[in-house]
């Protein structure tokens, strides 16, 4: 049976639970949260990202999460918890779906970088070309 994006959003957004900036700060302040930025490299170059955030472009978050890759990320652990984030919360939605996929519990959707930015979230911004 054949799917439309329409569809996979629904479904993303129905298995991955949407959070506030502010929740996210509370579940960053336990330790026990990663957060990942999945949009791609120009954009993360070009805004900064969330202090402390991995950056895991949308394109590799599934060889970077499952631990039986060669590019698993260590630092994505199953008793973790997960908060995915993009420019606009759709790549995030789905990421997260994946990530649940793969058999992570734990999984929110901040959803976009400038609601982060908005709410006073730290950023690391990026380092200036030449220095």
């Amino acid at each position: 049976m054949s799917t439309n994006v329409k569809q996979m959003m629904e479904a993303a957004n129905a298995a991955v639970p949407k959070i506030s900036p502010a929740e996210a700060k509370e579940l960053m302040a336990s330790g026990k949260a990663v957060v990942i930025d999945v949009r791609d490299a120009p954009e993360v170059e070009k805004t900064g990202k969330v202090a402390g955030a991995l950056h895991i472009s949308r394109g590799m978050l599934e060889f970077r999460a499952d631990p039986d890759s060669p590019y698993h990320d260590k630092t994505l652990a199953k008793d973790k918890t997960l908060i995915v984030y993009c420019a606009s919360g759709g790549r995030s939605a789905l990421s997260g779906k994946t990530l649940k996929d793969l058999g992570y519990s734990n999984v929110f959707n901040l959803g976009a970088f400038k609601d982060w930015a908005e709410s006073g979230g730290a950023i690391d911004h990026p380092i200036e070309p030449g220095m």
